[in-house]
């Protein structure tokens, strides 16, 4: 398994842990006193920022904003909206900002618990008669505070092939869809990191409230904080506005390759419409410093009114599953956490002797981060158009250092290293596949033997069927995958070794996936998949699908 930096390590491990838990060059002795002045603190991330963008050269654009006592000290945007044009980002360039979106949906429930509307701790069931999961006892006894916890018992990404990537489903679908989602591990057990829990939790906003969860968030939420220029969901976000996204699809694999251009807006890749409650808004710097202040100032808007109480505040606050545990900092990891949690749509952890509340977000060519220092009154954002996770890593880190008057750490030269470490491992994992896929034993029955429709229980239907395509000395004759709820998970299946097998997805922006079939009476009768990469984006759950002949 490769150590590269993913969404996989981001979510799965806890986002701060996992971008900080690394052994790190020290500078003993080194601090800064910019942390205690408003000017000084942002002269010093701007000077940071610029010196980890010119280390990260393939950087397309980033936003970064920090707030400090209710101010925004530093909002601005760095680079080029599309790599090799001209178009400057800045601090009013919108950005795909994931599953930092979730705690703006945590936050709108907790608009509801304050008029009585909902309560954290009563079952979903209250406010959907109709809900049900796969095991019945957790689909009886799940409750909003749940979803917004990842404490279910879904495995990591469990039935996001729902909704990523984009897909044709409903918000309903998904959540009826729910009930057939395979469930791994016990009841508020162990953290597991879920995208289908907060859609739930959004359709709990939606019978409450009785509005969309976009028109809630717009009216209730953006509209009532001054976030004029952000959108509730991807495809409102005018592209000539937005950075658009960039990542590597190879070859040999996705994650690998030179830098380019993934879509000419942010919803060709990035359309959550039906899981916009875990992923959906769009924003910018200056907007986002308005979130980051109400957060720090525990739901007090600048007129003085509240969006939310100072008791929903702590609430949201308040850790309820632990996402992992250590014996603390050390000289060489003076960062280390004591114990990283989960509260609701943040996680909150111990950071250098501190409490800080943070979450991540990852699309298809974008990453982010939120950091919030509440015993200080000062946070932190970071968008980024591309998928340079140890960039990330560095500026979060680094950042957080500064906010705190910390310096003893070179997180540029740390996150390069793990870097470079992690890109070796990949490419060696990379040759080996190829490999294997030379020297595969033929597949027992003919090619047409493995035709037909293949269902899951929760995902649906996957399609194989014969296919020819081209003249000539390019035509190709072999077997055709189509996943029949998302346009772009369809391509040519090729034998890999014995009974599996393995896609080539045209649309190079996907994941690849191998496929095992299993013979029962003479014929292909069942199959499994997982994924071809070891750098895959844990949303490709395809590990979760079981496949049936119909």
């Amino acid at each position: 398994m490769s150590i590269r930096l993913s969404r996989r390590s981001l979510f799965a491990s806890g986002g701060a842990a996992a971008l900080a838990a690394q052994p790190a060059f020290a500078r003993a002795g080194v601090q800064t006193s910019a942390a205690n002045d408003d000017v000084a603190l942002a002269q010093a991330v701007d000077a940071y920022v610029a010196k980890c963008m010119a280390a990260w050269p393939d950087q397309p654009a980033l936003g970064v904003a920090v707030v400090k006592d209710g101010a925004t000290v530093l909002a601005r945007g760095y680079g080029v909206k599309v790599q090799g044009r001209p178009a400057r980002a800045d601090e009013h360039t919108l950005f795909a900002i994931a599953s930092n979106t979730k705690n703006v949906t945590a936050a709108a429930l907790a608009i509801l618990v304050d008029e009585g509307k909902v309560k954290w701790d009563e079952p979903v069931k209250t406010y959907l008669p109709d809900f049900k999961l796969s095991d019945p006892y957790i689909g009886e006894h799940i409750t909003v505070r749940d979803t917004l916890s990842h404490r279910a018992g879904f495995g990591l990404g469990a039935g996001d092939l729902l909704f990523w990537p984009n897909s044709d489903r409903t918000r309903a679908e998904v959540v009826a869809q729910a009930a057939f989602v395979p469930i791994e591990d016990g009841f508020r057990a162990r953290y597991h990191y879920c995208n289908l829990m907060f859609v739930v939790a959004g359709a709990v906003l939606e019978a409450v409230s009785g509005m969309t969860w976009e028109a809630f968030i717009q009216t209730r939420v953006l509209d009532k904080v001054g976030m004029t220029e952000t959108v509730p969901l991807a495809r409102l976000a005018d592209a000539g506005r937005s950075a658009l996204p960039h990542a590597r699809v190879g070859p040999p694999l996705r994650t690998h390759g030179p830098m380019v251009q993934i879509a000419q807006s942010i919803a060709e890749v990035w359309n959550w419409d039906a899981a916009a409650a875990a992923g959906g808004i769009c924003t910018t710097p200056t907007d986002w410093a308005k979130w980051i202040a109400v957060r720090l100032n525990e739901g007090r808007l600048p007129d003085g009114s509240r969006l939310f109480s100072e008791d929903a505040a702590r609430e949201m606050y308040r850790p309820n599953i632990i996402v992992g545990s250590s014996p603390g900092p050390t000289a060489e990891l003076p960062n280390r956490a004591i114990a990283s949690t989960y509260a609701m749509g943040l996680q909150v952890q111990d950071y250098r002797g501190e409490r800080i509340a943070s979450h991540g977000g990852g699309s298809p060519g974008g990453i982010s981060a939120t950091v919030l220092i509440p015993g200080r009154k000062t946070g932190f954002c970071i968008f980024s158009n591309a998928e340079e996770s140890f960039l990330l890593r560095a500026l979060r880190s680094g950042i957080s250092d500064l906010c705190m008057g910390k310096g003893d750490v070179d997180w540029i030269a740390d996150s390069k290293k793990l870097e470079e470490e992690g890109e070796a491992k990949s490419q060696a994992a990379a040759v080996e596949i190829d490999a294997k896929q030379r020297a595969g034993a033929p597949p027992a029955m003919p090619l047409d033997a493995y035709a037909g429709t293949w269902r899951d229980p929760w995902y649906g239907d996957i399609v194989i069927e014969p296919r020819t395509q081209g003249r000539g000395r390019d035509r190709k004759s072999g077997l055709w995958l189509r996943f029949t709820h998302t346009p772009a998970l369809q391509g040519w299946l090729e034998p890999y070794d014995g009974e599996t097998f393995r896609t080539r997805f045209p649309d190079k922006r996907e994941e690849d996936a191998f496929v095992t079939f299993a013979i029962q009476t003479a014929r292909p009768a069942t199959a499994t998949m997982k994924g071809v990469s070891p750098d895959i984006d844990f949303s490709y759950d395809y590990q979760d699908l079981r496949l049936t002949r119909v």
